[in-house]
């Protein structure tokens, strides 16, 4: 496998920051995106600030920051091969009490932010007549679950989805490929100390864990083969429940 250069969003816990530590330690180089700059230099060097690893702080809902990236990744290791749009926010709020200013906060991070820093990056993977770019989403999209209040996050997540196949479409000609991974509950800090009391929305009865995400972004970077694709890593969680 070649060493590819990696754009990654959101690094600084959770899934991002354990994707970015999976493809450091397979070779390759590595840029790191945060809004928060303390947080991120925080990681940086958690992740040993090597000569193989550059950070962008900035909020990727403004497509300068994109740009910001794709000139880190070009001016520090010369390509820009995989972006990963894994920033993205999650809380649970009442239908008929979202407002169009909390509405506005999931589509400016989870879309916008994943749309403009895409639309940042393509130009550049389309020169090299090469590229991945893998969004997050969830497999909740297409499985509803009463009594967890989450239009907004769907709305924004549901667009993710789409995205994702008509980009596939629309750069599949140019050896681009964009796929989604869908992951299940994560042990993440987004989740605190309460990931656990969700184990039985999984088959598995159990959650997951930031590794499992990590390991098929990383087999679907190295994917020559793998486009349009909505990748479910949710223990069963979009197939059923577990109610033992």
């Amino acid at each position: 496998m070649k060493k590819q250069t990696i754009i990654v969003t959101g690094a600084s816990s959770g899934i991002g920051k354990e994707v970015a530590r999976h493809f450091l330690a397979n070779g390759d180089n590595v840029v790191i995106n945060s809004s928060t700059a303390e947080k991120l230099e925080q990681v940086y060097q958690e992740l040993g600030a090597g000569e193989n690893l550059a950070m962008v702080a900035g909020d990727i809902s403004d497509k300068r920051t994109g740009e910001q990236l794709l000139a880190t990744a070009l001016e520090r290791f010369g390509s820009a091969d995989v972006l990963v749009n894994n920033a993205g926010i999650f809380e649970t709020k009442p239908f008929l009490d979202v407002d169009e200013a909390y509405l506005d906060r999931f589509l400016n991070t989870n879309l916008k932010g994943t749309y403009f820093t895409t639309q940042a990056i393509i130009p550049q993977m389309l020169k090299q007549h090469d590229g991945v770019v893998i969004n997050i989403g969830t497999p909740l999209v297409n499985h509803g679950l009463g009594g967890v209040p989450i239009t907004a996050q769907m709305a924004s997540k549901g667009a993710i989805h789409a995205l994702t196949i008509q980009l596939a479409a629309e750069f599949g000609k140019d050896n681009i490929r964009v796929n989604t991974i869908a992951p299940g509950t994560i042990r993440t800090p987004m989740h605190g100390d309460k990931a656990d009391q969700t184990a039985g929305l999984h088959l598995l009865n159990r959650v997951g864990e930031v590794e499992d995400i990590a390991e098929m972004v990383f087999t679907v970077a190295k994917s020559n083969f793998i486009n349009g694709a909505i990748i479910n890593v949710d223990g069963g969680l979009g197939a059923g429940h577990n109610l033992n």
